[in-house]
């Protein structure tokens, strides 16, 4: 069999699965091979990212119980991750030695971890045992070779509660997963010697014993959400046999036809590695838990037939409303269908006939503020994604005017909701006022102003679906509502300025420490130097409110250079999520990603262009330390994929791309509707920057934008790259924004 490439390494080797070296200038990397999962591995502040092995949005994923690359501790192997970063279930746990070791509380020193999206190796260097995993969408395999003479075990165990049962070749049974039961169907290849159990008070566990004569233990599993009879039909239908090998092999083929969809030329070797790297992360989530034509939906309990549109979830629309669900939009239009689909699904079958913000395997898990869903809706109305625009519509408009806007609660609204509706602002506290609405957080406070921007956002996305609708009255009352963000302009100082319930702006104020851990008073995990520009749907009226182009320009380029104003250790103990700064910019949080390209809508394109490289250059590398924040199952890494090509969705809504600076000289996107759109950057390079002149499909181009409608029907933007800045190019006109929308 051919051997299967598992880890691009360092002076162009690559490391086979059998850990042989072959030199890669004699063999064509594939997409898979320039992924390195160990990327931001070692977080800035907070969360890592994680080495997770899976097939592209699979409803399995695998990654070591270990959270920092610095460790080399690790709990298990578990089984599954139902939900990004959420938490493991029932860790494999192999064992060699004298019976009496043998607990549920094994924590494993390791060494020589290899991991790639589709094939993981580790060495649990006191044990003397070498386990290797390869996924399929609903099962896995495991390999555990033994090294040490000494008595062999596997044991399997509940990180919670739940069943398990072991019985000659096979062990089966649940872990209760927030609530939801999350079933296993699991066998060996060959009989064990002993089964047994090993229960302590909140944790089941179960193992199997084998033979010292015992090389190796090939182990393979389904999981379901429906039944243990369900697990053992996805592992007879995904998991033929214990070949791991031929597993890793399809894997690997999954990986390259998912990857392949954009090809790149040019650039460096470092730049394509963080590029592949970021489209496999754009992959994690949402998940596709339909099994054999059926869901189990934690919105209300119970299995369900999906009528052929299989169902989603694993989403936190916050994070991933911005760029992750734009760019599948563009890569995987029909599961983004599915996806909406889901969401439709999700509402119908919750008890309150709410749209979720955070929906899990087990339900809404309601973090953040607003409710984006509104967003993705339009944004996919817009791009001409079908779904069910009236169920959407109704369901959006139900959320927003029955459930409370106070951030990470989910229940009925408040008088802080009515007041909302009234004045159209979240009224805010002053620093030493007590909290009088019960369901506000102690922590996570109002967020005043995030949440009014928020509304405005979602209104503005409703007021999209209803037009569409011909609901002239719903249409008026939500576009109405869209401009709400306008009552908390402070056009004295340029900021969005928290109001109390008078009408009167909280005073006295720092614009970067006011509002607690975050900001959280009055923004969210960011301060108001970064809600500055969260105006998505509205640029040109932002532009306005700060009487024009050039006072705009003004206040963001100061956002770039603004100092910190302490030390960094007194800085991050404030604002902890606000990370990669640069002055007042956060690199390292979601509502920052479309700041550079807000410079094209005001007659600068060149700076978008120069400080989209330097962002790029600075916080996104091919190492352990890569990312900049909290990356979010895609959020972040979407940004770099759309970046990286040189065009970025500042207005999801809006069916228009922003155009920033390729990082390569060629990339093509396979579509699939079978056509290509083509991003050319002649001389392109880390000097080569700056676009001096433009033609989209042959015809000169000389804006900073293209439509949803050019990319998808394929051809191609040509940009000619130069190191000095052509300050004509792209003056056009600026990219559209809602008052451009209420004509169409």
């Amino acid at each position: 069999m051919r051997k299967i490439i598992l880890l691009t390494v360092l002076s162009g080797m690559i490391l086979s699965s059998c850990g042989e070296t072959i030199n890669s200038s004699t063999q064509k990397k594939e997409p898979v091979d320039y992924v390195n999962n160990r990327i931001g591995n070692i977080s800035i502040l907070l969360v890592p990212t994680f080495p997770v092995t899976h097939l592209p949005n699979s409803m399995l994923r695998m990654m070591p119980a270990h959270r920092e690359f610095v460790t080399d501790r690790m709990e298990g192997l578990p089984l599954n991750v139902p939900s990004h970063r959420q938490g493991d279930v029932l860790y494999l746990m192999p064992y060699c030695g004298e019976p009496d070791g043998l607990t549920s509380n094994l924590n494993y020193r390791y060494d020589h971890e290899k991991s790639t999206p589709y094939h993981y190796s580790v060495y649990l260097d006191d044990h003397g045992i070498t386990a290797r995993f390869a996924p399929a969408a609903r099962g896995a395999v495991f390999a555990l070779t033994f090294e040490e003479k000494a008595p062999r075990y596997v044991m399997l165990r509940t990180v919670g509660n739940g069943e398990l049962c072991a019985e000659g070749n096979t062990m089966q049974g649940f872990e209760i997963y927030h609530g939801t039961k999350h079933y296993f169907y699991l066998e060996f290849d060959q009989e064990p010697i002993e089964t047994g159990n090993r229960d302590t008070e909140h944790r089941k566990a179960c193992y199997a014993a084998f033979d010292q004569s015992v090389k190796e233990v090939r182990i393979r599993y389904g999981i379901s959400f429906i039944s243990e009879e369900q697990a053992r039909l996805n592992l007879e239908k995904e998991v033929p046999g214990y070949d791991i090998d031929a597993l890793a092999k399809v894997a690997r083929a999954e990986w390259n036809k998912a990857l392949g969809k954009i090809e790149v030329e040019g650039a460096t070797e470092d730049q394509k590695t963080v590029f592949y790297t970021s489209l496999y992360r754009a992959h994690e989530r949402m998940i596709n838990i339909s099994e054999d034509g059926k869901y189990y939906n934690g919105f209300d309990g119970k299995v369900h037939d999906d009528g052929g549109v299989p169902f989603w979830t694993d989403d936190w629309i916050w994070d991933n409303y911005l760029a992750l669900h734009p760019l599948q939009t563009i890569l995987n239009p029909k599961e983004q269908e599915e996806k909406l689909a889901s969401y439709i699904r999700m509402w119908e079958y919750s008890k309150e006939k709410w749209m979720p913000t955070f929906p899990c395997v087990f339900g809404d898990a309601h973090c953040m503020n607003g409710n984006h869903a509104a967003v993705m809706f339009a944004d996919a109305l817009a791009k001409g994604i079908p779904f069910d625009v009236e169920k959407a519509f109704e369901g959006m408009k139900n959320t927003v005017l029955t459930e409370t806007m106070v951030p990470w609660a989910r229940a009925p609204k408040t008088e802080l909701d009515d007041f909302y509706h009234e004045h159209g602002w979240f009224p805010a506290l002053y620093p030493d006022e007590k909290e009088t609405v019960p369901v506000v957080s102690d922590f996570e406070k109002r967020n005043a102003v995030a949440v009014t921007q928020a509304a405005s956002y979602d209104d503005w996305s409703i007021a999209q679906m209803a037009k569409s609708l011909g609901k002239e009255d719903d249409y008026q009352f939500f576009l109405n509502r869209g401009f709400n963000y306008r009552h908390l302009f402070n056009k004295e100082t340029g900021f969005f300025h928290p109001k109390d319930k008078e009408g009167k702006f909280i005073q006295p104020f720092d614009y970067i420490f006011s509002g607690g851990i975050g900001a959280r008073a009055y923004y969210d995990e960011n301060n108001a130097w970064t809600y500055i520009w969260d105006v998505h749907h509205n640029v040109a009226d932002l532009i306005d409110l700060f009487g024009g182009n050039q006072p705009f320009i003004d206040k963001l380029d100061q956002l770039f250079v603004e100092d910190l104003k302490l030390s960094k250790w007194q800085y991050y103990a404030i604002h902890p999520d606000a990370t990669g700064n640069v002055g007042q910019f956060v690199m390292g949080n979601e509502p920052s990603f479309h700041i550079p390209y807000l410079y094209n809508y005001a007659g600068q394109p060149w700076k978008t262009q120069k400080r989209i490289r330097m962002l790029l250059e600075s916080w996104f590398r091919n190492d352990l330390m890569g990312i900049p924040g909290d990356e979010d199952g895609g959020g972040m890494t979407a940004f770099v994929v759309f970046s990286q090509l040189g065009f970025y969705p500042v207005s999801p809504g809006i069916p228009v791309y922003t155009i920033g600076s390729p990082i390569f000289t060629k990339s093509s996107i396979k579509l699939s509707n079978g056509k290509v759109f083509t991003v050319k950057a002649e001389n392109a390079s880390w000097s080569n920057k700056y676009i001096q002149s433009a033609t989209l499909n042959g015809q000169p181009l000389n804006r900073t934008w293209f439509t949803h409608e050019d990319l998808i029907n394929g051809g191609t933007l040509e940009l000619i790259m130069g190191d000095r800045p052509n300050k004509k190019w792209g003056l056009e006109s600026p990219p559209p924004s809602a008052a451009d929308m209420q004509g169409n």
